[in-house]
């Protein structure tokens, strides 16, 4: 079972990839998806908050070429 904190955090990291996809110019999941080789479907779960490994956060990240400081670094100060 997963906790409401979880839940958050889980949203919040969804929030985050999504903004780094428009931020990068991708007006479509399934184009960023296609580009960045992640399966469309499991993408689009990711950025609903669906529970995402730490390995596949990890190609987002690097495709949109950050760190994981970087990333955690802006939205997630209200996951409590």
């Amino acid at each position: 079972m997963i906790t409401k904190e979880e839940e958050r955090l889980l949203r919040a990291i969804g929030e985050r990839i999504r903004e780094l996809r428009k931020q990068a110019g991708f007006s479509s999941q399934d184009k960023f998806a296609y580009d960045s080789n992640i399966p469309r479907a499991q993408y689009a779960r990711y950025e609903k908050g669906i529970n995402i490994t730490i390995l596949s956060l990890n190609k987002i990240i690097k495709y949109h070429k950050i760190s994981l400081e970087e990333f955690f670094n802006k939205g997630f100060d209200k996951v409590k």
